[in-house]
């Protein structure tokens, strides 16, 4: 089967956008750079496409001008182990011109949407008890960032 990846568009910032996400994101790196020749459609020397690896997984960037923006209808999720991790990602991902959003969405500084969520939330949210699941529910409907603490103690009624 190939290997499926995403592929990000940029209007001319795709490496300062490689850099900014392999900073926050452990075990990343910088992968391939390809360059605009004469023939352009960028300036000449100027970036293309930039690969990098976020713990493991493949994205590449182009730049490629500003046809196209970044919507909510795609986001990456970060499912966090700790309520510390949440913290660092939510600071990292919405410093310097990002924007929080409800329900642990929010948007970085080049617009692309992130779901910073506790690894566990799939089981808060469906817990058999649909009491249980719904109190869970009306907590993160309060909330911009999740708290685990708050979400646990929502289904658990205190």
């Amino acid at each position: 089967m190939p290997k499926i990846y995403p592929f990000l568009w940029f209007e001319t910032q795709a490496e300062e956008a490689a850099n900014f996400y392999c900073s926050i994101f452990p075990n990343s790196r910088i992968g391939k750079v390809t360059r605009y020749g004469k023939t352009g459609p960028g300036p000449e020397g100027t970036v293309m496409t930039i690969s990098f690896f976020l713990d493991g997984a493949e994205f590449t960037a182009l730049n490629a001008g500003p046809r196209f923006k970044f919507t909510e209808a795609v986001s990456f999720v970060v499912p966090c182990k700790s309520q510390q991790e949440i913290e660092h990602y939510w600071s990292k991902l919405t410093s310097v011109g990002g924007e929080e959003s409800m329900c642990g969405w929010l948007k970085d500084k080049f617009g692309l949407s992130w779901q910073i969520i506790p690894a566990n939330i799939g089981e808060l949210m469906s817990d058999p008890d649909p009491q249980k699941s719904g109190r869970v529910m009306q907590a993160l409907l309060q909330m911009k960032k999740l708290e685990i603490a708050k979400l646990e103690r929502a289904r658990d009624g205190k």
